[in-house]
């Protein structure tokens, strides 16, 4: 029997667990609850909220605050030095570096070795679960796994602990078993330098087995360019012909489809999305004909969500799971057994089902653009180029929109930087196409174009090939799970690339 197979029979146990995703959600997410409580007493955060009265989640609701990270911060500083039963029992020796807050360049979320295990290693084995029901014919583990993570280093100094890209800190504490079945080398994979980790990625594979990938669509795919040029071949196909799917997440995969879809010719490649955050792991796409992701309930995590027209509200509205609406944005709220409590994640979401509890990626809290009422947000800005390349041909690598300010004759309009990998024959076309597909998408985006009277058509600026990779390694964000931001109120990002192009 080979590994595949025998892969297969041990994951085929957990399909019965899976099943009461879909039959039993809200039993899932009250034993999600209890457990929390239950470890939580034993911290000093849970003493200090009583989480000793808590007996069910209207208690937890009075007992526990909402959190941001600013919230959390000194408390996860302590546990950085050390310090043992503050958010969660025990030492947590781990903690993945996150963008960061107005406050600090940096996060550090904790990941405590039952959060690992039971949370991030626990989605991966069921991102492969649901593969194998999707495909009973594969043969991923009769090859290897190219794996393309970030970066870490020490905590502090202190022995035994790290700090770093969650993407490292998955890798580092591997099984050496399982560490058999992936490439490249740890070494190789744990480099801090990007350009240099991707020149020995690309060599390294290029005659080994590669069935499978995981990682971020817009760095993978820079390596997977990488290995073409130095190969002279013409797909991936050719290098890596039994490649049969792609594990992403990180960042929205529309923008980037059509690029794979060039480069891997296989037209029975396969492409399963996964929420995999610093905080967490969330979702997976169950059903590849359905693009949102089953909200995974049984990995220790409480969900609650803050309706988005009523964030940053000082007493907003706050809804169990059992109380979500499909079809309406919301801030996701956590608790997890990282030791996150009520914590404000910054993710938007949108349910397109509550049986079983299926969702989109709308957005983050802070990437959207509200400077005139239009509330636009990134799930419209992917639709809309989405639409705007189908209809042209384009490409798009990167982009970045943000407001013009109101003149003196109250007009304004969104401008936006792209970089495409294959540029519109028409720019203006392109533009045209954009501006009028946000339309479609929006609303408020309309009612506030409409006539041309408050909001203009927006400004579209082609960005030389470069520019962004380039904006980030200059702030040391080259790689790993490092995002370009969208959208945006603050003019801040795309004035800094505009500044660039002038030099």
């Amino acid at each position: 029997m080979n590994l595949t197979k025998i892969t297969q029979l041990y994951l085929s146990r957990r399909q019965h667990e899976l099943d009461r995703h879909f039959s039993t959600p809200i039993s899932l997410q009250e034993n999600a609850l209890q457990h929390l409580i239950t470890e939580g007493r034993q911290t000093e955060y849970g003493r200090q909220h009583h989480f000793d009265e808590i007996r069910n989640y209207n208690d937890f609701v009075r007992r526990v605050p909402l959190n941001t990270y600013e919230e959390l911060k000194n408390d996860i500083d302590r546990m950085r030095h050390g310090e043992r039963d503050i958010l969660w029992p025990g030492q947590v020796r781990w903690y993945a570096k996150s963008s960061g807050t107005t406050n600090d360049k940096s996060k550090f979320i904790p990941v405590s070795e039952e959060g690992l295990k039971h949370m991030h290693y626990q989605g991966g084995h069921d991102a492969c679960a649901f593969y194998f029901r999707q495909h009973p014919k594969s043969r991923i583990f009769d090859g290897r796994a190219l794996i393309l993570g970030g970066s870490h280093a020490p905590n502090y100094n202190l022995p035994g602990t790290l700090v770093g890209d969650l993407s490292a800190i998955l890798m580092e504490n591997l099984p050496p078993m399982l560490g058999h079945f992936r490439v490249p080398k740890k070494e190789i994979a744990l480099m801090s330098d990007f350009e240099k980790k991707r020149d020995l990625i690309a060599r390294q594979c290029m005659n080994v087995n590669v069935t499978n990938l995981s990682g971020v669509p817009s760095w993978m795919l820079s390596v997977l360019v990488h290995m073409l040029e130095i190969s002279g071949k013409q797909s991936i196909d050719q290098i890596w012909p039994n490649l049969e799917v792609f594990f992403h997440g990180g960042i929205a995969f529309t923008p980037y489809r059509k690029q794979y879809e060039e480069i891997i010719r296989n037209p029975q490649m396969n492409y399963m999305e996964t929420y995999n955050a610093s905080e967490g792991f969330f979702g997976l796409q169950n059903d590849p004909t359905d693009k949102s992701m089953l909200l995974m309930l049984d990995y220790g995590t409480l969900y609650e969500f803050i309706p988005m027209d009523e964030f940053g509200n000082e007493n907003p509205t706050v809804v169990p799971l059992s109380g979500v609406e499909t079809g309406k944005n919301y801030a996701m709220v956590i608790s997890t057994t990282c030791g996150l409590w009520r914590y404000i994640i910054g993710d938007t979401v949108q349910f397109t089902s509550v049986r079983p509890y299926k969702f989109i990626i709308t957005g983050r809290t802070k990437y959207f653009i509200n400077a005139f009422g239009e509330e636009l947000i990134q799930d419209n800005a992917e639709q809309g180029l989405a639409y705007a390349c189908e209809k042209t041909g384009a490409k798009v690598l990167e982009y970045t929109a943000a407001p013009v300010d109101m003149d003196l004759e109250g007009h304004c309009r969104h401008q936006w930087l792209v970089e495409f990998a294959q540029a519109p024959d028409d720019m203006e076309q392109f533009r045209h196409l954009l501006d009028s597909r946000l339309q479609q998408l929006n609303s408020d985006y309309e009612a506030k174009r409409a006539k041309n009277i408050t909001m203009q058509e927006l400004e579209l600026i082609a960005a030389p090939k470069g520019l962004f990779n380039e904006w980030l390694k200059q702030k040391g964000k080259l790689g790993g799970q490092h995002k370009v931001p969208r959208l945006s109120n603050s003019r801040k990002h795309i004035d800094e690339l505009l500044k660039m192009m002038k030099k």
